[in-house]
């Protein structure tokens, strides 16, 4: 008896993920075009003065030349409280 109770567990286990697999697949393909432009815009992660890493837009930064700084003028910079 044990063997067809685990026989019918196992068969609806997999029809289960199976059909969610397939739901996921056939469903999740679908995407809102809003999103599509947000994926599309290119990010650069910078550090704030009170030391936090943020994602800024490319198009909100100016286009002038960009320069590096030294270690020492960002620990100089970086506020620790």
């Amino acid at each position: 008896m044990q063997q067809s109770s685990r026989k019918k567990f196992l068969i609806w286990g997999s029809a289960v993920l199976t059909s969610l697999t397939a739901f996921k697949l056939f469903a999740g393909s679908k995407k809102l075009p809003a999103f599509q432009d947000e994926e599309k815009k290119e990010t650069v992660k910078m550090l704030t003065q009170d030391g936090k890493l943020v994602e800024v837009e490319v198009d909100n930064l100016g286009c002038g030349k960009r320069k590096k700084i030294s270690d020492q003028q960002l620990k100089d910079w970086v506020v620790k409280k």
